[in-house]
């Protein structure tokens, strides 16, 4: 019996010893089962404020588009509102009564003579009669060409541009800014 009882005794300790090892080991699980948890929180917290700063930046993104879209679309309809006036402006010069048209060659003529005196003197077709009693000029020649006048130095060394066109272009550039102040703002 005491063999027995020996074998009894160390059955009951390994017993004892296996049990205190599975409680160990069943400790162990659970705190490597919280870690793996804890983890696993941690990288869904981190990839939810990734995903929440990306759908940030994209709002940002879309509403930066958006707001140069729309700044272009209103730079674009300036830009039509400012050629189309230009060209109106244009005709409305073109168009001019005679006795204006007139007037206002004249004056254009009396301030190229001041850069090119004795000058040749171009202008449109059916015009000439609008520069009568035309004086301290080299000639006077109609061509085809937009309204204004063109003066040439006798010798053709220099020619000074002094149509409609050319004239309300070199305004235009200078006095972009107040122009768009006076019909944008």
């Amino acid at each position: 019996m005491a063999l027995d009882k020996v074998a009894n005794e160390i059955l009951e300790s390994a017993r004892q010893e296996g049990d205190l090892r599975i409680q160990e080991a069943e400790k162990e699980r659970a705190r490597i089962l919280q870690e793996a948890d804890q983890k696993i929180e941690r990288m869904r917290k981190a990839d939810e404020k990734e995903l929440q700063d990306a759908l940030l930046r994209m709002r940002r993104q879309e509403l930066s588009s958006a707001e140069l879209e729309a700044k272009k679309i209103v730079l674009n309809q300036r830009k039509d509102i400012l050629n189309r006036t230009f060209d109106e402006m244009l005709i409305e010069l073109s168009s001019m009564a005679p006795a204006e048209k007139s007037a206002l060659y004249k004056k254009i003529l009396a301030e190229g003579k001041k850069v090119i005196p004795m000058p040749k003197v171009f202008c449109p077709k059916g015009e000439a009669d609008l520069l009568a009693g035309l004086r301290g000029c080299e000639s006077l020649t109609e061509t085809d060409m937009e309204s204004g006048l063109i003066l040439e130095k006798k010798d053709g060394t220099v020619r000074l541009d002094l149509r409609f066109r050319t004239l309300l272009e070199s305004i235009w550039e200078k006095e972009l800014k107040s122009i768009s102040t006076v019909l944008f703002e």
